[in-house]
């Protein structure tokens, strides 16, 4: 039987009020293949492309089953890039937000330090990078003896970034026992080598009914002169008037240039590149997603690693030169059923690179004319209006999942003795409280933090200011981040 409602499933509560507020309501085709088998603790190879809802076809699944009690971590979830191990980890917490379980990320430029402390904590999943999740099982500083649950995502890009020898390293570090998924868009010679050596008859499922790209995109393919590029990119903004659009580079001196242009130009438009700081770039990326501003102009960096409902317009400035990042850069646009336009600017000269394109995704990219003058001057004022005005982000699920929770600080830690335990019997004990109203806790060495739910954070907080933790009088306040 179709599962039609994520009600459907034996889910519990928690994960079930998340899924209701997070406006999950039907599942997606590999959500309803893929989430029945894994709650039943089966191997799979799932293909899948991107934008079909694979995180949470097994956040969904693997965060009901984990056991909150359990400290060391119980899920080891690879990602082939830095931004893809943020917006896992993201989508991870939300779902199983009221669940309280804590995801970390794992990944390269960011310190060490900071990541072994967070290990040191409770921490149920751990989403990373081959190579730091391998630097950090050497070095002792990540525990995999609990590991039910190991999954690959992205598979075909760990072997395009020549991660599989780190990801075999990885599989023979986790437990034999445990449950193995693999996701890929495509199943290259050496995925499907990898999937017998190390998975238990795994079940194979194929998404086959939307083809390679998405049936909500709406594709074309316009003919112009490197030189006219930005003349042209101008007038299809103005005639399409995108409330959100990325712009897609084949270099980073390409998005540098087209961002300056765009920018002089007024529009309110950002960057990203691998040639930007990591910090800068993620904050870049947040800044996207909370609607800051309306046009990212980015390298394929940028490709895997944002998940937004609604951006409705992605434009390939230049041909991608690879079949395959034509699939993930329009894979930004059209995602959760939203319709999508991906159109891609062709020089004379790359031709070969368009049929080859053509070729991996099944149909011929239809050729449209650039805008005339006349479209694009009775678009002109419709498109001054909006793009002075602030882009409206209907569909942030972070901050619908937040709206009700408040993080609050305490300015003591592990030196003065304070543990999850404490504060979890001095807060429950305000009137009106209850376990029920406290998320996650992380204890540093000199403060911590606790998640107050379900709109309970002024009233914890207004009583934590009199009541002492463990005989000691801690500031409280609300937290920054």
């Amino acid at each position: 039987m179709t599962k039609t409602s994520f009600t459907d499933y034996q889910l519990s509560d928690d994960i079930q009020r998340a899924l209701a507020i997070l406006k999950y309501d039907t599942p997606t085709e590999v959500q309803q293949k893929v989430i029945p088998l894994a709650l039943e603790n089966l191997d799979l190879v799932v293909k899948s492309q991107t934008g079909s809802g694979k995180t949470a076809a097994f956040g969904i699944p693997v965060t009901d089953q984990l056991e909150w009690e359990e400290k060391k971590p119980q899920v080891l979830i690879l990602t082939p890039t830095r931004e893809l191990a943020v917006q896992v980890r993201e989508d991870i917490t939300n779902i199983a937000r009221f669940k309280r379980v804590k995801a970390v990320s794992l990944y390269g430029k960011e310190p060490f330090s900071k990541q072994k402390e967070e290990l040191k904590q409770k921490t149920h999943v751990v989403v990373g990078t081959p190579g730091r999740v391998m630097d950090h099982i050497e070095r002792g500083t990540l525990d995999l003896e609990k590991i039910k649950y190991l999954i690959i995502d992205e598979a075909d890009e760990m072997l395009n970034r020549g991660f599989i020898d780190e990801v075999e390293a990885i599989i023979k570090e986790v437990p034999s026992n445990r449950v193995t998924m693999v996701f890929s868009a495509t199943l290259p010679k050496d995925i499907e080598s990898l999937c017998h050596a190390y998975m238990n008859d795994p079940t194979y499922i194929e998404i086959e009914s939307t083809g390679v790209t998405a049936d909500t995109i709406e594709h074309s393919l316009i003919e112009v002169k490197e030189e006219d590029k930005i003349a042209l990119l101008k007038d299809i903004t103005v005639v399409e008037s995108p409330n959100s659009c990325l712009i897609f580079c084949r270099t980073k001196e390409n998005v540098d240039s087209v961002y300056s242009e765009l920018e002089e130009a007024g529009y309110p438009v950002e960057k990203l590149h691998g040639g930007i700081v990591q910090e800068d770039r993620f904050a870049v990326m947040e800044g996207f997603k909370l609607g800051n501003f309306r046009y990212l102009v980015a390298t394929d960096v940028a490709a895997r690693g944002i998940d937004i409902d609604n951006v409705n317009l992605v434009i390939n400035y230049d041909v991608p030169l690879e079949k395959e990042s034509y699939v993930h850069r329009t894979g930004r646009t059209g995602r959760a059923g939203n319709d999508g336009t991906a159109i891609m600017f062709a020089t004379p000269h790359e031709g070969k690179f368009v049929r080859s394109i053509e070729r991996y995704i099944g149909f011929e990219i239809p050729v449209k004319e650039a805008p005339s003058r006349s479209d694009v001057t009775s678009a002109r004022r419709d498109f001054d209006e909006m793009l002075s005005g602030r882009r409206v982000v209907r569909n942030n699920k972070t901050a619908r999942i937040n709206q009700d929770i408040m993080k609050l600080h305490f300015s003591g830690g592990k030196k003065k003795k304070i543990r999850a335990i404490d504060l979890v019997g001095t807060i429950s004990n305000i009137p009106g409280v209850t376990a029920e109203d406290i998320g996650i806790i992380s204890i540093q060495d000199q403060m911590s933090y606790v998640d107050i739910l379900n709109g309970k954070g002024s009233l914890v907080l207004q009583a934590m200011e009199t009541t002492p933790v463990k005989g000691k009088k801690l500031k409280v306040s609300k937290a920054l981040k």
